[in-house]
């Protein structure tokens, strides 16, 4: 009786443990699934599925304002994703350098940014960027939009360079040093490698981050620059909303899936190989 007992009870607690996973794993996946689908659906609105097509897909390319805007989304997003990992690996680099209390408050600063409001930094960030309008009347647009999706994804680099900046044995560094390589060089040949896959992580979240931004892009655009976030955003409720977006959003969506899945198992092969 007491086997019978503690069989059902294993067998309660891994439907609850699948319930648990179902439910979130739905929720993080069940708004691109929808995503997905309304990307192939033939009918505009969305509101029911009338069939398979791709000429979404297709209107990606001859839509030249839907077009133009994911150009100019994935400029910024690059152009912020390289900026801030180098940024962020080098002040991650000169953080792990100091004492433990430096360390600790400089830290601190660095999750202020993370914990802010975003629209409290998209607001301060455009009245900063106002202040240099009589010297650079033409300001806002690309270069702004830049700087500010630069200053919100340093400090998630930086979080994600950290912990493997601490797992890492100093004595590398220093024997590199003991053999005449140059700081530089130790750098970039013993402390880079180690460190790799923080850097990548890192350089992931501040893309993804770029490229989905919507508040602080919106209070940092202007001169005719806009991103997709702030090209959607006017057309929702209106006729002028076209599902094209959707398919833009699966495309990055399969995309972004793909990068993880080769570097993960290039990872594993690594690993299986030592």
């Amino acid at each position: 009786m007491m086997i019978r007992s503690s069989r059902l009870k294993q067998i309660l607690n891994a439907i609850i443990r699948f319930m648990i996973y179902l439910v979130g794993f739905g929720a993080i996946y069940l708004p691109v699934i929808l995503i997905f689908i309304f990307s192939i659906n033939k009918q505009k609105a969305g509101t029911e599925f009338t069939g398979l097509t791709l000429k979404w897909y297709m209107e990606i390319f001859t839509d030249r304002n839907l077009l133009q805007s994911i150009l100019n989304t994935l400029l910024v997003a690059i152009t912020t994703t390289i900026f801030a990992s180098i940024i962020g690996t080098l002040a991650s680099i000169g953080m792990n350098a100091l004492s433990v209390k430096k360390r600790q408050s400089m830290m601190l600063l660095n999750n202020i940014p993370v914990l802010n409001s975003e629209v409290v930094t998209g607001i301060s960030m455009m009245l900063l960027f106002s202040l240099l309008i009589p010297l650079f009347p033409d300001i806002f647009g690309f270069f702004t939009m830049t700087i500010a999706h630069i200053f919100f994804t340093v400090p998630y680099v930086i979080l994600s360079v950290m912990p493997k900046l601490r797992e890492t044995d100093e004595s590398l560094f220093e024997a590199s040093l003991d053999l005449g390589v140059s700081p530089y060089r130790s750098l970039y040949k013993v402390i880079i490698p180690s460190i790799k896959t923080g850097i990548f992580t890192g350089a992931l979240l501040a893309f993804t981050m770029s490229i989905d931004d919507f508040v602080i892009s919106y209070f940092t655009t202007g001169n005719g620059f806009t991103n997709i976030s702030n090209y959607i955003y006017p057309s929702i409720g209106r006729n002028n909303f076209t599902p094209a977006t959707y398919a833009f959003n699966s495309l990055l969506t399969i995309i972004t899936f793909i990068i993880v899945i080769v570097f993960y198992l290039k990872g594993k092969k690594g690993v299986k190989t030592k």
